[in-house]
């Protein structure tokens, strides 16, 4: 029997499933999570469960748990939002809503969940601002880690345009004591104990340090360190290879974050949100660079383009059949790309006007399997045997 190919997107208005057998013809469900601003989504192929995470300033920090691939769903609320204020002071609004007051296990210091990563038997959850939850029970029950929250300096940390967000978890398939965390803009942290304790890597190689001396936009590199303001983290799938879209280029680790060389050399801009690499081939890697920061964030001169390195990031070349090539102003957000583990590799990405493109060759050529859909947050790839 074929495998289903489910791709897991986050939206501000809900989750949204799309799946499919051949990745030709894909049907479309949602809104799924009554509506939430969902920011990210994440799977367990074995059991068919899924977890959508997000929240803000009204509904306060959540993870929605689905135990049948989607049918079907329940909240663990975090922390309380401004509708719990409303509720509070107004019996009316709190019957409409069906709202009863109970406890939320973090009070109102947590805003959203940004990101949800399962590995190892436990789900952990990046959530703003800046702080790390791990659940052992399936996303019943949550701990903060205590390590980050009180890492030296933080009160130093200084939030990126969309807050202190902590966007990427990355873990070592082998070592459950390994993880990597990116922050914007407190940039790439790193535990080898399980998250007793953690350390920042964002030192430059000598050679990039030397090549990179101080400049004036607070996210580009200085003082021989990248950017602080990493937008997302990825790991290859052997060794310690690690590549991160910064706010100012795209650079790669060869040795688990401690030093960072710059490979944007080749990219029309060094401005951009996502990274993917390849599920098993280290050295292939796709980016989606956007004009800059101050000029739109939208595809250079107005032309969608993937770029995609088979070298890990020595050279690049553009991708372009099958996406608009004129008034494409679309952005593609640091979450919202996404490869599966099929043969060959499909490589997806969504836009912030509601479109999902996919490319079944590896990024070489693409199609647009949905459109319409409310601004996409995140996408996620999950397999199933069928």
């Amino acid at each position: 029997m074929p495998g289903l190919t489910r791709l897991l997107v986050g939206t501000t208005k809900g989750a949204f499933i799309l799946g499919s057998s051949d990745r030709v013809a894909w049907d479309v469900s949602g809104p799924h999570c009554d509506g939430w601003p969902i920011n990210h989504l994440t799977g367990d192929p074995r059991t068919g469960t899924i977890w959508a995470g997000g929240g803000g300033d009204w509904h306060g920090a959540g993870v929605w748990r689905s135990g049948d691939a989607g049918q079907s769903w329940e909240l663990v609320r975090l922390s309380s939002g401004q509708m719990d204020v409303w509720a509070a002071n107004d019996p009316g609004f709190a019957a409409m809503i069906g709202w009863r007051g109970e406890p939320v296990p973090f009070g109102d210091t947590l805003h959203s969940v940004w990101v949800l990563h399962h590995a190892h038997g436990a789900l952990h959850a990046g959530v703003k601002p800046g702080t790390l939850l791990t659940s052992r029970d399936g996303g019943r029950t949550w701990e903060r880690n205590a390590a980050l929250a009180d890492f030296p300096g933080r009160e130093g940390w200084n939030p990126g345009a969309a807050g202190l967000t902590l966007h990427s978890i990355v873990t070592d398939p082998e070592d459950p004591a390994r993880m990597w965390l990116g922050i914007s803009a407190a940039g790439v942290l790193a535990t080898e104990d399980g998250g007793a304790s953690w350390e920042r890597r964002n030192r430059l190689s000598n050679a990039d340090a030397a090549a990179h001396p101080h400049h004036d936009h607070p996210a580009a590199p200085a003082n021989g360190e990248t950017g602080q303001c990493v937008h997302n983290l990825v790991r290859a799938p052997k060794g310690d290879l690690l590549y991160q879209q910064n706010h100012h280029g795209v650079f790669r680790s060869s040795d688990g974050g401690r030093t960072w060389s710059d490979v944007t050399q080749g990219l029309p801009s060094t401005f951009g949100f996502p990274v993917a690499v390849h599920p098993r081939d280290a050295r292939m890697v796709w980016v989606l660079p956007l004009n800059g920061d101050m000029q739109g964030r939208y595809p250079p001169d107005a032309a969608a383009a993937v770029w995609k390195s088979c070298d890990g990031g020595a050279a690049w070349a553009a991708r372009r059949a099958g996406l608009p090539q004129r008034n494409c102003f679309f952005t593609v957000l640091r979450q919202a790309m996404t490869t599966d583990r099929r043969e060959p590799a499909g490589v997806y990405f969504g836009t912030n006007t509601g479109s999902v493109f996919a490319s079944r060759d590896e990024g070489d050529t693409w199609d647009e399997i949905a459109r319409h859909l409310p601004t996409i947050l995140g996408i996620e790839a999950m397999e199933t045997a069928g």
